[in-house]
């Protein structure tokens, strides 16, 4: 899918900025070049106004007075209304020009561009002339002609339009500056709110945002921090619940367990003595029975390890009795003699891990019991690393396996549910990873309340 590239807010509302005030002044160039381009057209206009009446006048005198027949005569009024790049002229009824006058244009400093000059002929049509009948006694004699030679009046276009441009290209950078700044000063409260947001992905539900100057931006901090609290709240209401229902599991098994241990486990024993009585019967009256006892003494007896093994994971070791690194040791340990050299598993401690609450050794303990399976059974490891780090404000558990890391039971089976489960209750962080030199890394970070740092302090 094809993105937009982003661009900073600042930036955006600058160009914005920018490209209105160069609109605004392209709109108030075209309005003086337009205002230019209708007076010259007044002042020729004018000057063709004054020109005829001045030749209808001439034409009056000769009439009235005797003298020399000297018509069309444009001396003297030239010599009033020539302008640089002014030309008079006195069209005959037949179109004839019976006489013209041209004023000479000195050469401008700066000519304008070529393409400004096509732009603006294109637009104005600089040049155009302005013609007025001279008309004596309800007879036409001819018109004049008053016209500017296009090149002057492109040149005083581009004058006046160079003069707008340069103040342009000070005036804009400028303006984006002070935009900018202004900008950057009344949207330095969204830092604050990216970083709360990024505070508040980062499961820190403590965050909360400082009161703010702007309406809209105080409102976005009251929504802010009304969802904080109310976050804060739920996640507190469900770790209360997972914990209880975390007890209660936890019971269930214990009370599973002795059911096994007392009615299963002593009818395995009994199998087993009745195998027993059986095979020293047999050995007497029906030697051909020994096999069928030895075989259900052993069927037995397998079932008896089997059972040991899962009473061992129902009710594992009092951890409040042995100690979190006694027990983590043991089951390491246990791991050890039952993969017979097929895994081999590790574990290091860092910290005082033994002055940990009972309820977070208790869930370790089964979280690290969990990972263990997942990593001996469904990924197939060879090699277990286990870190146990305790910090001042958060305990770190780290297990690396060179296992398969792409398991998709050992992600996705009630196991990892359950560590998840135990990891919410205590509030913390879980993450299980491709490792660096592959197989699998699982990350647990479980934070300390400031009532358990004390109580730590005092322990230590």
């Amino acid at each position: 899918m094809w993105n937009r590239p982003r661009f900073d807010l600042k930036v955006r509302l600058t160009l914005r900025v920018a490209a209105i005030t160069a609109a605004c002044f392209a709109a108030i160039s075209a309005y003086f070049l337009i205002a230019a381009d209708r007076a010259v057209h007044t002042r020729i206009d004018g000057i063709a106004a004054i020109v005829a009446k001045s030749l209808e006048l001439q034409q009056g005198k000769i009439q009235w007075v005797a003298g020399p027949r000297d018509f069309p005569n444009l001396d003297p009024v030239a010599a009033y209304v020539m302008t640089p790049g002014l030309c008079l002229a006195f069209r005959g009824p037949s179109g004839e020009m019976l006489q013209r006058f041209c004023s000479g244009a000195p050469a401008p400093e700066s000519p304008s561009p070529q393409v400004f000059a096509a732009f603006y002929r294109s637009l104005f049509d600089p040049g155009r002339e302005a013609a007025r009948p001279v008309i004596v006694r309800g007879a036409k004699l001819g018109e004049t002609v008053v016209s500017v030679d296009p090149a002057v009046q492109t040149a005083e276009a581009w004058h006046e339009a160079g003069r707008l441009m340069i103040a342009l290209a000070i005036a804009l950078p400028l303006l984006c500056l002070l935009v900018y700044a202004a900008l950057a000063r009344a949207l330095r409260p969204t830092r604050l709110i990216r970083n709360g947001l990024e505070r508040i992905a980062a499961n820190d539900l403590s965050a909360r945002l400082p009161p703010f100057d702007l309406a809209e931006l105080s409102a976005i901090r009251d929504g802010f921090n009304h969802l904080a609290e109310s976050l804060d709240n739920a996640l507190a209401e469900r770790s209360e619940l997972t914990r209880k229902l975390i007890a209660l599991q936890d019971d269930e098994r214990r009370h599973l367990a002795r059911e096994l241990h007392d009615e299963f486990g002593q009818s395995l024993a009994a199998i087993r003595a009745l195998a027993s009585s059986a095979r020293q019967t047999a050995a007497q009256d029906c030697p051909a029975l020994l096999g069928e006892c030895d075989g259900i003494a052993r069927t037995a007896t397998s079932m008896m390890e089997t059972l040991r093994g899962a009473l061992f994971r129902l009710r594992p070791p009092d951890v409040e009795e042995l100690g979190l690194v006694a027990s983590l040791e043991g089951l390491v340990a246990g791991w050890n003699g039952r993969s017979r050299g097929e895994t081999r598993f590790s574990i290091h401690f860092d910290g005082a891990v033994e002055t940990l609450p009972s309820a977070i050794s208790a869930n370790l303990y089964r979280i690290v019991q969990e990972a263990l399976t997942n990593a001996a059974k469904h990924a197939g490891a060879t090699r277990v690393d286990l870190h146990l780090t305790m910090a001042a404000d958060e305990i770190a558990l780290a297990i690396d396996d060179d296992g398969r890391p792409n398991d998709a039971s050992s992600k996705s089976g009630m196991g990892l549910l359950g560590m998840r489960e135990r990891v919410a209750a205590l509030r913390g962080r879980m993450s299980f990873e491709v490792g660096a030199n592959g197989g699998s890394a699982l990350r647990v970070v479980i934070p300390l309340t400031a009532a358990e740092r004390q109580a730590l302090e005092h322990a230590a």
